[in-house]
């Protein structure tokens, strides 16, 4: 891991803080100091994830549905009555979706998608983006993907609408936080080994192996090569660094 200030006294919000980037980025902001709240649907994948943690009294967890409003203000509230403040946002939850062809979709499934991936992401920024205002401080960081920068080669529309969506979303937040102090960056990965592209690989069935040989540097990120750009971004090294679209991606979209 590379060596970034001491964050002792800082204060990170991690969505989807129980799968495998939540988890990556907590135990990095944690190796720096920080104290971190991990925010997930799964009270079970929560419990899991502290323990892998190390169960630190510098972890909260908090079970909340992104996409519903209260679970939203109540997770913000949670932070700040536990830590204080939120320095650091780790705005990543988000769900992939079926894989096949748009006109085969169901509406039901595309207001899913978007109602985590894009609204859950909007609701985070209007209730943290306050919090970090008031302090005159503070760093967002948005999960997007590729495929908010690339349509890509797999049928799932809804999440590149809505991995689109984040991209904008960041630009403009960005653009309305600067004069507050705060910075609002998007990181884009390619695939990583997580959850979310075992599911992929199986709803296209196209083996691990094809889609890692379409990356130039041979294969799928780490959750912790992914941790690293969020501390980076989360530090004050990325201090005049705001609207930026970070690929992470290996040459992907070289």
């Amino acid at each position: 891991m590379a060596t970034y200030e001491d964050l002792s006294g800082k204060a990170a919000l991690i969505t989807g803080g129980a799968g495998g980037l939540g988890v990556a980025a907590a135990a990095a902001l944690l190796a720096q100091g920080a104290r971190v709240a991990i925010v997930d649907i799964s009270a079970d994948a929560l419990a899991a994830a502290v323990e892998s943690l190390g169960a630190s009294e510098r972890v909260i967890a908090i079970t909340a549905d992104i996409s519903d409003e209260q679970d939203v203000k109540r997770y913000v509230d949670e932070t700040v009555a536990a830590f204080g403040r939120i320095d650091v946002f780790f705005n990543n939850a988000g769900v992939e979706g079926k894989v096949a062809p748009l006109v085969d979709q169901a509406v039901a499934d595309f207001d899913r998608v978007i109602a985590i991936n894009v609204r859950g992401s909007w609701l985070g920024l209007h209730y943290v983006l306050p919090v970090m205002y008031a302090q005159g401080s503070g760093s967002v960081i948005n999960t997007s993907s590729i495929g908010g920068l690339s349509a890509g080669p797999l049928p799932v529309s809804p999440y590149v609408t809505s991995k689109f969506a984040i991209t904008g979303l960041t630009r403009i937040a960005a653009q309305e936080s600067a004069a507050k102090g705060v910075r609002v960056n998007s990181i884009h990965p390619s695939p990583v080994t997580t959850r979310m592209m075992d599911s992929l690989e199986e709803g296209a069935g196209v083996p691990r192996e094809a889609i890692a040989s379409s990356i130039p540097l041979g294969r799928y990120a780490a959750p912790e090569d992914v941790a690293e750009l969020v501390l980076f971004l989360a530090s004050d090294a990325s201090s005049f660094i705001t609207g930026s679209q970070y690929r992470i991606d290996g040459g992907m979209l070289s």
